[in-house]
């Protein structure tokens, strides 16, 4: 199947289907025209791919864990180590995002917000 049915099959753009191949996460057949034709697996793979991303994973963790899946051998305690890799560090980015909003809710509340010079957000910002 070409480029466009992937496409619709995985809803991914071309674009990042081909980036996929640069970087050589899949690596579909050539045709003797150069088009590439890709095969079930492929398809199979980039919808993996799309979940993965979904999901926030970065592309080296994209690249663990597809060697993972294709690794009959494989110890399930790896595949549970890069997942809890991330998902530590989106909790983290939680903390992270939750703190922010506390700082800003708290300076938005402390501003009166009229024809005063006056602002304690400028003033939060301006401590460095």
């Amino acid at each position: 199947m070409n480029i466009g049915d992937v496409a619709k099959r995985t809803s991914l753009p071309p674009k990042t289907i081909r980036y996929y191949e640069e970087i050589g996460l899949i690596r579909p057949h050539r045709a003797a025209n150069g088009y590439r034709h890709f095969e079930e697996t492929d398809v199979h793979k980039l919808a993996f791919l799309g979940r993965a991303r979904a999901l926030g994973f970065s592309i080296e963790d994209c690249r663990t864990l597809l060697a993972l899946y294709e690794d009959d051998a494989r110890a399930s305690a790896d595949v549970k180590r890069v997942a809890q890799d991330h998902l530590d560090a989106i909790e983290d980015k939680i903390a992270q995002l939750r703190s922010m909003r506390d700082t800003l809710s708290h300076l938005v509340r402390e501003c009166a917000g009229d024809n005063r010079p006056d602002c304690p957000i400028l003033k939060d910002l301006a401590k460095g």
